[in-house]
């Protein structure tokens, strides 16, 4: 039996469309302050909030589930009044062993739209950080978390899971090269650098035979993305002339509430032929837009499900990844019953310790300081031969299941549970 119940609560693309996991999507600031809440409301004191496009998961532990409360947190964070209305979108992991299973496939990309994906690593690494930050990681979670970094490495070295480019960013790429391969000199408008945006900027600049113009609320940001890329510049402030201009929109921006509408498209005169790729979550372009004539619009679902080469190469390496990833898991289950353990043989040994200086105290007074060195190596080479056999049954009892009943026995024999003071060699 585990020390710790660790849970974990899970809305995604599997289950929830866009228009529910735009609902539910958490910002840098909600994320933030849902951790400060589980700690303050449900005093927890190990908690990891992931949101992404795709998904927004919240891993904790605790006896209890506490799934109904977490996501009336979620409604609280999101202005949500009735979350019975999105309470079926959510699985639960209730035990530790698939909760940390669900984190691991997560984390490595095993549970994304486009398989593999880079920019879900990233993501981990900045809720890990905000979780640091909150001093909520304690040692089962930040134990976890770097197992599953060490494992990301070794995919990256061992497998071609993240061979090529089949990322969000590079679907949408791919989907731009396609849609204005008939057009003369296509104008593309990309708004927004976040890291999707950033991302989606240096595919672009791959493909030459687009004009490429972007802009974002920090100039300073762009114009270094400019610089990279060879892309325009334009201030932010003047970018909704820009869109009646462009051929293809894409827009990154992180909103509340829809940037492009439909209301302010009609209200300007734009080319009879447009392309809008929103790639925010929320949604940061008015789905009423495609009812106006001659407009496309796709969105991160429509993105994630093109295919490319670089996915199916993935695919094709999802075995050795999964069998990675459970040579790990099964590492990480070994330390966290060995840490079961540690407690009982650390008291053992101090126990023993104990009766040893108490003996050495006893029969050396008259002994000379070379006798007592001898002594005391003696005694503590037996002592360590005899702590050897207790450790190795109990570590042997944790892979059966069994440590709790060792552990029982182990306290009623040397009565452990008595206050015994640490010895240092």
């Amino acid at each position: 039996m585990m020390q710790i119940g660790f849970k974990a609560l899970s809305l995604s693309f599997k289950k929830a469309p866009l228009e529910i996991r735009e609902l539910v999507s958490l910002s840098e600031e909600n994320c933030q302050a849902l951790l400060q809440h589980l700690r303050d409301v449900l005093g927890l004191a190990e908690a990891l909030v992931i949101s992404t496009c795709n998904r927004t998961e919240i891993y904790y532990a605790a006896e209890q589930d506490l799934s109904r409360e977490l996501i009336g947190l979620i409604g609280v964070q999101k202005g949500i009044l009735r979350t019975e209305t999105i309470q079926h979108y959510f699985e639960s992991f209730t035990e530790t062993e698939a909760a940390v299973r669900q984190l691991f496939r997560v984390a490595l990309g095993l549970e994304s739209q486009v398989v593999g994906d880079l920019q879900i690593s990233h993501q981990i690494k900045r809720a890990y950080q905000w979780t640091a930050d909150a001093n909520m990681a304690g040692p089962f979670l930040h134990r976890l978390l770097h197992a599953i970094f060490f494992t990301n490495k070794k995919v990256v070295q061992q497998t071609s899971f993240r061979d090529g480019a089949a990322s969000v960013s590079y679907a949408a790429a791919e989907l731009v090269e396609e849609l204005t391969a008939n057009l003369l000199n296509p104008q593309v408008l990309l708004v927004g650098l976040g890291e999707i945006g950033a991302d989606v900027c240096r595919h672009l600049s791959k493909q030459p035979h687009l004009h490429l113009t972007i802009s974002n609320r920090t100039l300073a940001k762009a114009e270094a993305m400019a610089a990279e890329c060879g892309a325009r510049v334009i201030p932010f402030e003047e970018v909704q002339a820009a869109i009646c201009d462009a051929n293809v929109v894409i827009s990154s921006v992180a909103m509340e509430q829809p940037f492009i509408t439909r209301a302010a498209l009609e209200q300007s005169p734009r080319l009879g032929y447009q392309i809008y790729v929103d790639l925010s979550v929320p949604r940061s372009i008015d789905a009423h837009v495609e009812e106006l004539p001659g407009v496309l619009l796709y969105n991160v679902d429509n993105i994630n499900n093109l295919a490319s080469a670089a996915l199916e190469r993935r695919k094709e390496a999802i075995p050795q990844v999964e069998l990675l990833a459970e040579e790990a898991i099964v590492e990480f289950f070994d330390w966290t019953r060995d840490m079961m353990v540690s407690p009982t043989i650390q008291k053992l040994k101090n126990a023993l310790e104990q009766i040893r200086q108490e003996e050495i105290t006893r029969y050396l007074k008259t002994c000379s300081e070379q006798e007592a060195q001898l002594v005391d190596r003696i005694t503590k080479s037996m002592m360590q031969k005899i702590i050897k056999l207790p450790v190795l049954q109990l570590k042997a009892a944790c892979k059966r299941g069994e440590a709790e009943t060792l552990i029982d026995v182990l306290n009623d024999l040397f009565n452990l549970e008595a206050s015994t003071q640490p010895h240092k060699d």
